[in-house]
Order: C-alpha cells, then structure tokens, then sequence
C-alpha cells in the first residue's frame, strides 16, 4: 500500500521500519533546535515535520516504541494516538516523561510509532435489550480465577 507523506520541514524523516516483519514504521523528532528537554512528569509535543494522507477506510495508531519507554521513560502522553484518515495537519507526538528527570528528545530521534490500521464505519442502533452470554456484564477482572 503506497501512502502519500508531505515534508512540512527539511529535517522531516519518512517513517522506517526496523525489520522486515515490523508492524509499526518509527516516527521521528523533527525539531527546530537541536533537542528538547522534557521534565520530570511533564508533557512536551514533538513534531515530526511530516502530514500524512492515509487512505480512507484506515486509520494511524501512534503507539509509544518499546526501547523508549523502557529505557528512557518516555510515552505519548494519551498512550495511543488516532490520525483519522481525513486528518491533514502535522503529526505530532505528546510525548511525557514518567522519570524523576529530566529527559532529552534530539533532533532525528525516535520518538513513536505508527501503525496503520483498518477503521471500520458504524451505525449505531439504540435496542431495548442486547443478546445474553456468558459473561454478562461481568466487568473488570470477572473472567479471572
């Protein structure tokens, strides 16, 4: 699948994938500085210098990348973000920093990634009574032992 990608800025980077198999493509900082210093418990938005166009039926899932957060202690700040497909702006990133220091993002940075998923279209339909299963509606932790 080809997806259109507009460079908002010069040291924008198109997204890569780590391997072959990789289901998300890495986003990276795009910053007008050299780095930025995100404190302690703190959220600051990265932009990555890029508008993508994804298709229609589709939507982006930017998800915290796993080295980052394990080892730097740095997550978006709404722990999934959704790039809907009619969405044209600049993709940018919350990302918070869950340490007890401050962090550095670097300009080229890793700081997500993004997985482009099938969105469905509904119509919701307001019942009187919905089908019985098993579980009910046994919430959290019911189906445990």
């Amino acid at each position: 699948m080809q997806i259109q990608i507009k460079k908002l800025r010069d040291n924008a980077t198109v997204p890569t994938c780590g391997s072959q198999y990789a289901a998300g493509y890495d986003l990276y900082a795009a910053l007008e500085t050299d780095s930025v210093v995100i404190p302690a418990h703190e959220t600051v938005k990265i932009g990555t210098g890029l508008a993508i166009a994804l298709p229609e039926g589709y939507f982006g899932a930017i998800f915290a990348r796993s080295g980052l957060a394990t080892k730097q202690g740095l997550r978006p700040a709404n722990c999934v973000g959704v790039a809907d497909c009619d969405y044209r702006g600049e993709y940018i990133v919350a990302l918070h920093n869950d340490t007890d220091l401050p962090k550095a993002v670097m300009n080229g940075d890793r700081i997500a990634q993004l997985v482009v998923l099938p969105c469905l279209s509904l119509d919701f339909q307001v019942v009187d009574q919905l089908s019985d299963t098993e579980r009910g509606a046994g919430g959290f932790g019911s189906t445990g032992k």
